[in-house]
């Protein structure tokens, strides 16, 4: 149970999500998306272990190149959402840099605004605005 597992003599040990990772096949490509369109700062850089990680806040996010027998990992939903102070300022901003949505900005049920996007390998990401009109 996530943020209630509990630890030594009982005590609740609180979990927070640390890092979310996701597969890509080519690792410069995908550094220059994530890096320079989307403009997310690198943590670590790898290009020999085909990892690299960004600061998105309190939680990093990383791609791994997709080693011998992981292709199907690679061009899926990911169900990673990066979240936007003004979803529609940043969904234009992203589209002027070459970035290719699925979705634009939608009103959601749940009050939000939420837009679809992919990275080069077809990965899908949300763009998100919690209660945006």
């Amino acid at each position: 149970m996530l943020g209630g597992c509990l630890g030594e003599e009982g005590a609740a040990v609180r979990l927070t999500l640390g890092y979310a990772n996701f597969f890509v096949s080519d690792y410069a490509r995908a550094l220059a998306f994530f890096r320079d369109r989307l403009g997310l700062k690198p943590l670590t850089e790898d290009a020999g272990f085909g990892y690299a990680s960004f600061d998105t806040g309190q939680a990093s996010m990383a791609f791994a190149v997709a080693g011998e027998g992981q292709a199907a990992l690679v061009g899926r939903h990911t169900g990673i959402g990066l979240m936007a102070e003004d979803i529609h300022a940043a969904y234009e901003e992203m589209r002027a840099a070459g970035v290719a949505f699925e979705q634009p900005p939608t009103k959601q049920p749940w009050g939000g605004v939420l837009a679809l996007f992919k990275d080069p390998d077809g990965n899908v990401f949300y763009l998100d605005q919690a209660g945006a009109h």
